[in-house]
C-alpha cells in the first residue's frame, strides 16, 4: 500500500519560510514524477510545482522566485522550500506522485499565512 506523509505545514507570518516534506512509502517502482498541489477555501486545488525524476522543475507563475521543489530519490521524499509567504499563499498543500502512470497523493498540510 502505497503512502504519502507530509509534514512542515504551519502558521507563518508574511515574509516568512516553510519547508514541507512528503515521504513516500510502499511503492515497489521508482517514482517518476512528483509534485505540489495547494488547495484554498472555495477555490479548485492547484498545481504549484512539478519535479521530474532528472529533477527538471515547472512551477506556477504566482511562486517562481520564492518557491523551490526538490527531491532525494533515495529516500523517496519531495520538498518544497517556500520563501517570502503571502497571505495568498495559505492553503492546504498536497503531494502527488506518480509510479507506473498511476498517480498517489497525500492527505494534505495546512499552511497559513498571516500576521
Amino acid at each position: 500500500q502505497v503512502q504519502l506523509v507530509e509534514s512542515g505545514g504551519g502558521l507563518v507570518q508574511p515574509g516568512g519560510s516553510l519547508r514541507l516534506s512528503c515521504a513516500v512509502s510502499g511503492t515497489l517502482y521508482s517514482l517518476n514524477a512528483m509534485a505540489w498541489y495547494r488547495q484554498a477555501p472555495g477555490k479548485q486545488r492547484e498545481l504549484v510545482a512539478h519535479i521530474t525524476r532528472g529533477s527538471s522543475t515547472n512551477y506556477v507563475d504566482s511562486v517562481k522566485g520564492r518557491f523551490t521543489i526538490s527531491r532525494d530519490n533515495a529516500k523517496n521524499t519531495v520538498y518544497l522550500q517556500m520563501n517570502s509567504l503571502k497571505p495568498e499563499d495559505t492553503a492546504v498543500y498536497i503531494c502527488n506522485a506518480e509510479a507506473l502512470y498511476v498517480h498517489y497523493w497525500g492527505q494534505g498540510t495546512q499552511v497559513t499565512v498571516s500576521s
